[in-house]
């Protein structure tokens, strides 16, 4: 029978319950069990897909179309799993459910009442995950923080859950916080006593707790907590703060989170095979073999975004390009530039000694012209780029405007009276008036042209990427583009939707109307963006020879005084 572990969170928002979660699944995974990882967001909206990036973060689109809470490219990247639309719920989806039975007289003109009608369509979720992907355990992250008025129904229905399934089967995770207070000297518990109390209150006793902290838990606190929130002290888990996410794992691993949870379970122990996952952190801090007394060099990237006063907003994109140093063994440092303050006068300035860029995805005009001055940019000063669905259709019109030299060329989405909208609505988008969960979503095929970038990164003829957009490459200027030097090197199978762009004259220029970085993981970065960061570093290792050679050039003509009016050639800088 499948197994399930809830976890709650208190005292303070963003303490981490999806870190916990993630690596719980993979500490599980390494043990050869099989996880589905589930989230329940309180929120009253459908799914996330409406809501703005300074709110939410960023919306993670599974393979089957969903738009869901960020957590879930977590819940991917550390299981190496897709999620699907099962692992997503939201209250508003449960209560749209609910309101919708009601209205086909499901309920026979019974009352409809949060318990037992909305607590019996969460348990149905749950239960709906396990049936359709029968794992081993399923994980299940309660969104937001006990006490919140929206997550009751939630923690009613979990709490309902372990009689339904039988104690044995059912464990609650609660993770706190243990702050550290200054002027005290010391660590103090009582936050985590009252969020525990605030949990047993609703009918939750927690099974163990996990402690975010910023340093060791001393034996004695651990004993505190324990007596105080009647846990076991080896059920008391330290989970201090470290550099990287990807470490948080094997930081857990070492408090015995997975071996309490297969106890509590009753599920056989087994040892884990983390060796993969020491690897890429080992890398990650530099701290393999191969670069042992070395320095890596450093690399910058710069992410040019209307979203970036939130860097969620661009996770998976962030975690991409990591996953992408992490593997070519270099050092990312990223700058992040408001497109709405770029500026073709300033953009020098914004972009001065930078390695690689990336426009991303979004929606709306604001911020547009900034994005494009930067893609120009990249295209006239030969920097690495990378476009991502947004980006890419900026890329278009940035190449419409300048080289093939079409008057007022824009999107429809951004100038409805252009006359010539390079970037233009499907005709089954003609129509659509709902926002939710209308545009193209999910995985769709990719055919690739040989002897392009694209091909050459991939070394395949056909790849499966996420989208999500409403607006696509207008096929009228096919061929106007196509004569004038851009080169279009995927399309949909049919030939008929434009996928991917790039410029051969130019030593990295890719851009794509899909997101690549929601497949990308730290064992298995995206080609897209491995490719990048090894443009970027063959770009920064070029500037720094140019710059070591013109250094020894000045030492070597201050000894030579007869020398110093000789110019160095072409072949002798490069």
């Amino acid at each position: 029978m499948t197994k399930f572990v809830f976890i709650t969170g208190g005292v303070v928002s963003s303490i981490g319950k999806g870190i916990v979660a993630a690596s719980l699944g993979r500490l599980l995974k390494s043990r050869d069990y099989s996880v589905s990882i589930l989230k329940l967001d309180p929120y009253i909206n459908v799914d996330p897909g409406t809501m703005s990036p300074f709110q939410h973060g960023e919306v993670f689109v599974t393979q089957d179309g969903a738009e869901t809470d960020l957590d879930l490219g977590h819940y991917e990247r550390f299981t190496d799993t897709s999620m699907s639309r099962l692992n997503s719920v939201t209250a508003g989806s449960i209560y749209q459910a609910v309101i919708n039975k009601e209205r086909r007289g499901d309920y026979q003109g019974g009352t409809v009442q949060v318990i037992p009608h909305i607590t019996h369509e969460c348990k149905e979720r749950i239960r709906r995950v396990a049936r359709d992907t029968n794992p081993d355990v399923v994980i299940t992250e309660v969104g937001g923080t006990v006490g919140d008025i929206e997550s009751l129904p939630f923690l009613e229905a979990i709490r309902q859950f372990r009689k339904d399934v039988g104690r044995q089967n059912v464990i609650y995770v609660h993770v706190t916080l243990v702050p550290y207070i200054a002027s005290a000297g010391e660590m103090k518990t009582k936050p985590t006593q009252h969020s525990v109390k605030e949990l047993r209150s609703i009918g939750i006793q927690p099974d163990m707790l996990v402690c975010r902290c910023d340093r060791p838990l001393a034996k004695g606190i651990k004993e505190k907590v324990s007596e105080f929130c009647d846990v076991e002290v080896e059920s008391v888990i330290t989970a201090q703060d470290a550099d990287s996410i990807y470490e948080v794992p094997l930081i857990l691993e070492r408090e015995g989170l997975a071996q309490q949870t297969l106890e509590l379970l009753h599920l056989e122990s087994r040892q884990p095979d983390l060796r993969g996952w020491q690897t890429i952190v080992d890398r990650l801090y530099h701290r393999d073999t191969d670069n042992l007394g070395t320095t890596p060099p450093t690399i910058e990237i710069a992410i040019v975004g209307k979203y970036i006063q939130l860097s969620d907003a661009y996770l998976s994109v962030v975690e991409a390009l990591r996953h992408g140093a992490i593997e070519i063994g270099v050092e990312l440092n990223i700058r992040w530039v408001n497109s709405e303050e770029v500026q073709n006068n300033s953009i020098e300035s914004d972009l001065e000694n930078i390695d690689g860029i990336i426009v991303p995805g979004g929606f709306g005009i604001r911020g547009i012209d900034g994005k494009i001055a930067a893609i120009q940019y990249a295209r006239q000063q030969n920097i690495p780029f990378l476009g991502l669905c947004l980006g890419m259709q900026c890329s278009v019109i940035e190449w419409a405007r300048h080289i093939a030299k079409l008057e007022r060329a824009d999107s429809a989405e951004f100038d409805p009276e252009t006359p010539n909208p390079v970037i233009n609505l499907l005709p089954e988008q003609q129509d659509v008036v709902d926002l939710g969960g209308t545009m193209r979503l999910g995985l769709y095929p990719c055919r690739l042209q040989r002897d392009t970038l694209a091909y050459q990164l991939y070394q395949q003829e056909v790849v499966y990427e996420r989208h999500r957009h409403r607006y696509e490459f207008n096929n009228a200027y096919r061929n106007l583009f196509v004569e004038s030097g851009y080169q279009i090197s995927g399309t949909s199978p049919d030939g008929r939707l434009v996928e991917m762009v790039e410029l051969s004259s130019h030593p990295f220029f890719i851009a794509v109307q899909f997101h690549p970085e929601f497949q990308s993981r730290p064992n298995t970065p995206h080609p897209l963006f491995r490719g990048l960061v090894k443009a970027a570093s063959c770009r920064r290792s070029l500037h720094l020879n140019v710059s070591t050679q013109r250094q020894s050039t000045e030492i070597s003509t201050s000894e030579n005084p007869q020398d110093s009016n000789r110019v160095q050639s072409p072949a002798e800088v490069s």
